[in-house]
């Protein structure tokens, strides 16, 4: 049976990930209140942030950007947006 948990980006209760996505206290709450759904959808928005800004996840000044506009993305606050990216019409 797949594990649900009460989304905190979608506000409604979805499959979970398998899995923390990242060690320690961090990755143990996004693991118990990010959905897999939610999860992707960050994972899509991130790759357009670093192409976008040509962030180099080498440099901690932008791994914090991308830590910082994280947890703005699943907390429902304004985060940050790839400039002129216009999604392919379904």
């Amino acid at each position: 049976m797949t594990r649900t948990v009460m989304c905190r980006k979608y506000h409604e209760e979805l499959p979970g990930l398998d899995r923390p996505p990242y060690p320690g206290a961090k990755g143990q709450d996004i693991f118990e209140h990010v959905s897999q759904k939610a999860w992707g959808d960050w994972l899509k928005h991130q790759t357009l942030l670093i192409n976008e800004k040509r962030l180099n996840m080498m440099n901690s000044e932008d791994r914090k950007y991308i830590q910082g506009e994280m947890d703005k993305f699943f907390s429902g606050e304004e985060y940050a947006k790839a400039e002129g990216y216009v999604p392919p019409a379904e």
